[in-house]
């Protein structure tokens, strides 16, 4: 079974996205990670973000590979343990940039894919729904406000003590920026899915989401 989970930045996806498949023993599959991964292995080896066959290349050279380590998900490039690089304010910058790269988007697709064919999954990106598994059983659409969605990054940073200088106010403008990015990109933009249910989280909490995102996929499995 494929579930897919879309939104913008900061809505919330990764971490209703964890517990759904913990509750469901179904393999979580993080993409945003994947392609922070991309430009996290370009910013190490000083490729500029733009320069497609350069970061594809160390991208040969560094195998991404996410890997579930004590109930949680480790990001690796080659055997170096990357999971705290890639939420650096540096890699959220420049992500929409590596990301919207035709050839990176199609060498990451294709892996997602694979790893869906394998196995039951939730996978969560901007466009797991319209692109990468248009045929989920289940496809979510996440939104919240630009201020909730900012509250909730800078509190991220804080509970995995990265350091950063961003005000608040900073923090919702770079969503912003990063919203407008990631919708206007010529390959796969961030859009909703025409059979996706639509969950506004800026007054929910988490437990509420997961367990609206579970009546769909209960619905889902009935209709199997």
């Amino acid at each position: 079974m494929q579930v897919a989970i879309d939104g913008p930045a900061s809505a919330g996806k990764s971490t209703v996205a964890k517990i759904i498949a913990q509750k469901l023993n179904f393999t979580y599959i993080d993409t945003g990670a994947m392609y922070r991964a991309c430009t996290v292995i370009a910013k190490e080896n000083n490729i500029d973000y733009g320069n497609e066959q350069g970061i594809l290349a160390a991208i040969d050279r560094n195998e991404i590979q996410l890997k579930a380590v004590d109930g949680g998900q480790k990001v690796y490039a080659g055997d170096k343990d990357i999971t705290r690089d890639v939420r650096l304010p540096e890699i959220s910058a420049n992500v929409s940039q590596v990301s919207a790269l035709p050839k990176i988007r199609e060498k990451m697709v294709s892996l997602q894919r694979k790893m869906a064919g394998e196995m039951n999954v939730v996978m969560d990106g901007r466009d797991i729904g319209t692109t990468v598994l248009p045929n989920a059983e289940v496809k979510i659409f996440l939104v919240a406000t630009a201020h909730s969605r900012a509250q909730r990054r800078m509190l991220d940073l804080k509970q995995q003590g990265i350091k950063s200088d961003q005000t608040l106010k900073e923090i919702e403008q770079s969503i912003q920026e990063r919203d407008y990015k990631d919708s206007h990109r010529q390959i796969s933009p961030l859009k909703k899915a025409t059979d996706a249910v639509e969950i506004d989280t800026t007054e929910m909490n988490i437990d509420q989401v997961v367990e609206a995102i579970l009546v769909q996929i209960k619905k889902s499995q009935k209709n199997i």
